[in-house]
């Protein structure tokens, strides 16, 4: 039964990521200029070389044969050349996706358990001034826009108050980049501050449930510790909206490093987007926007079947 649930919810991604590819496929050629335009940009040159490049491309071809030749580019990991690098766009995603991998790897290793702890803590709190003050500060944090965030630990830690971390996350691409770990610091902090607050509300909304179940006041009306309450029944109980967390924040992190990585120009995914929007490369742009959707995709599906594998009342229902 599990298999079927995987081939539904697989099938419903596909679907997804099908929808996304005709979406980002038909806004590039809603532009102007198409790419092979935007190569020569306006210099000027023979009449007929913008339509040899054209039909190098493909360009020349109906809209549905062109969609086809990207769509199966994009499956076999054909994914062209860069109009600005004249380099694979397999080659540059590859290279810059470890950097961004690191980044999320990171965040969510230090952020999830911050999330669990202060909000199972709150939880235990509920309507008590610590929960308030909680509620307070996660509230403030989740209304500052992440560049903004960014921009005060440039200033704290980098510039104006102390001297410690550089203020932009410049990499030297001849080292591996776990070699160079102190300009991911602020770029990290800045991820784990920003997608803190959900998490833990997330969290406290759970733990409550779980606090006022039969099964918990039963543990209580028998007399067992109260500690012993909370760490063998409540968060045992629990680990369903914890595993969602943990997904929460990967697929915040997908959109949040691509504003993070601009704000300290560290060279991943997200700044190589924002460069290729700004010039107008679009192989890149379609590349990227996709491989983004896709890890947002995978990354619900991992945690469905996560947390009906934890979850006995769900096993049931399959």
């Amino acid at each position: 039964m599990i298999r079927s649930l995987l081939l539904r919810r697989g099938a419903i991604g596909l679907l997804i990521l099908w929808l996304v590819s005709v979406v980002v496929f038909g806004a590039i050629h809603l532009l102007p200029e198409n790419a092979a335009q935007l190569m020569l940009g306006h210099s000027e040159e023979l009449p007929g070389t913008l339509k040899v490049i054209e039909s190098q491309m493909g360009l020349n071809l109906p809209v549905p044969v062109q969609y086809w030749h990207w769509l199966r580019g994009l499956v076999t990991f054909h994914w062209g050349t860069s109009l600005v690098s004249q380099t694979s766009v397999a080659a540059v995603v590859k290279a810059r996706l470890l950097n961004s991998s690191i980044l999320a790897l990171f965040s969510t290793v230090i952020m999830t358990p911050i999330a669990i702890v202060i909000g199972a803590y709150t939880a235990t709190r509920s309507g008590k001034a610590t929960d308030g003050v909680t509620s307070v500060v996660t509230l403030l944090v989740s209304a500052v826009p992440q560049f903004v965030l960014g921009i005060l630990l440039i200033f704290f830690f980098a510039t104006n108050v102390f001297h410690f971390l550089p203020a932009a996350s410049i990499v030297n691409p001849s080292e591996p980049i776990w070699s160079q770990l102190k300009v991911t610091v602020l770029p990290v902090l800045t991820l784990v501050i920003a997608g803190l607050p959900y998490p833990i509300r997330f969290v406290r909304a759970g733990m409550i449930d779980v606090l006022q179940s039969d099964y918990v006041r039963m543990a209580r009306l028998k007399g067992l510790p109260e500690r012993y309450v909370l760490m063998h029944h409540a968060l045992r109980n629990a680990i369903a909206p914890m595993i969602q967390v943990v997904a929460l924040n990967f697929i915040q992190l997908v959109g949040g490093v691509v504003l993070v990585e601009t704000v300290f120009s560290y060279p991943g995914l997200g700044l190589v987007l924002i460069q290729s929007v700004n010039a107008r490369d679009l192989p890149m742009v379609q590349t990227i926007v996709v491989l983004l959707a896709f890890f947002v995709v995978v990354g619900n599906l991992l945690t469905d079947l996560a947390v009906i594998l934890v979850t006995p009342r769900l096993r049931a229902r399959i």
